[in-house]
């Protein structure tokens, strides 16, 4: 089973809890009725029991990938980050420098610091999609 099958195990006690809780106005409305409020208790802890087997399935996975030992996909040397450092381009920036106008990651921040004449800010640089444009730009509507 899949981390994408659990999550969706997840989703589905999330669901059944919702609809227990619906029916709780019922049950306890203007004539009240102790059937539709069992159902309810019974459907919301249903849904709690589904979320921790999910939760429970999602452990196991990460458990067996740590012990198969296979390395996390991360990206080569040779593969670039959109939006990534003006300098070396592998990596997401972290600061920008005011003087020059550079986005600059950690590695390269080592390499360009001097107290004397730059200045620098946190980066608002953000990943940008395969058009090159700016992904909360588009969220914007600009």
């Amino acid at each position: 089973m899949s981390s994408k099958a659990a999550t969706w195990i997840i989703a589905a006690g999330a669901v059944l809890m919702a609809i227990g809780l619906c029916f709780l106005p019922a049950a306890l409305g203007e004539r009240p009725d102790a059937d539709l409020l069992e159902v309810g208790a019974c459907l919301f802890s249903l849904g709690a029991l589904i979320i921790a087997a999910g939760m429970y399935t999602k452990a196991r996975m990460v458990q067996m990938e740590i012990a198969s030992g296979e390395p996390r996909k991360e990206p080569t040397s040779n593969q670039r980050v959109r939006g990534g450092c003006d300098l070396c381009g592998t990596e997401a920036p972290v600061v920008q420098c005011k003087v020059h106008q550079l986005h600059l990651c950690g590695s390269c921040l080592a390499q360009h610091y001097d107290v004397r004449s730059c200045a620098y800010v946190p980066t608002t640089r953000t990943a940008t999609n395969k058009m090159g444009r700016n992904l909360a730009a588009n969220a914007r509507g600009a």
